[in-house]
């Protein structure tokens, strides 16, 4: 299947889903505040809703753009989509579509890779619905009998562990940009004094950057071989 062909059974459907379903979404967000605000009057001050939201913006700001990034080839069109409808993306999305294109050895990046993690990131969704129901009521239990030193590990250590796991994974694959990816951070974090956001930024795009240096110089080798 060519680009086209590609573009028009795949990515455009995708986009006008997509589109329509992340601004229903943010529409109806504010469906809490219009209750409040309708049925009991209550609304809080514009500038304190702005302070608010600026501290917000502050905070994760970066994300916005970092994140879409640096899990799209990963993720895939489709997948980025839903998994921002979704949420907890690092820790369950991005693992599960990383898992799902381990499994089938397909090439992240590629058009074969934008329907397996699709389906990956939605079978997750579905056990997500499940699962989380399930856990919210027998783990909120479980974690009470733990001791605390138990219970707070859990808390402080799941999601450095997935991230870990998914690092892993592609390091091992790529070893040489899993180097870089790990070394960017490390080398700035011991010499600089950036802010955690920067700090990902330089090491999503500087990994970018190395990998696509890599790359070219590649397909020049393979060119002059053939």
């Amino acid at each position: 299947m060519n680009n086209q062909e590609f573009n028009k059974i795949w990515k455009q459907p995708v986009i006008k889903i997509g589109v329509f379903t992340l601004l229903l979404t943010a529409a109806l967000s504010f469906l809490p505040v219009g209750y409040l605000y309708f049925v009991h009057g209550v609304i809080p001050d514009l500038a304190l809703a702005l302070k608010a939201w600026g501290m917000i913006a502050a905070l994760f700001g970066a994300f916005y753009v970092v994140e879409p990034v640096s899990y799209y080839a990963v993720l895939g069109l489709a997948g980025t989509y839903m998994s921002f409808l979704a949420g907890n993306i690092s820790n369950l999305r991005l693992p599960c579509a990383s898992m799902a294109l381990e499994v089938t050895e397909t090439e992240p990046g590629t058009k074969e890779a934008e329907v397996i993690s699709t389906l990956g990131i939605a079978g997750s969704i579905i056990t997500n619905l499940i699962g989380v129901t399930i856990a919210a009521f027998v783990g909120t239990a479980l974690i009470k009998l733990f001791p605390p030193v138990v219970a707070n590990a859990f808390k402080v250590y799941t999601v450095p562990a997935i991230f870990g796991a998914v690092f892993g994974q592609f390091a091992f694959r790529f070893p040489k940009l899993g180097v870089v990816g790990i070394g960017i951070p490390v080398i700035l974090r011991l010499t600089t004094k950036l802010p955690a956001w920067a700090l990902i930024i330089a090491s999503v795009f500087g990994t970018i950057l190395v990998a696509k240096i890599l790359n070219e110089r590649a397909k020049r080798s393979a060119g002059t071989t053939a």
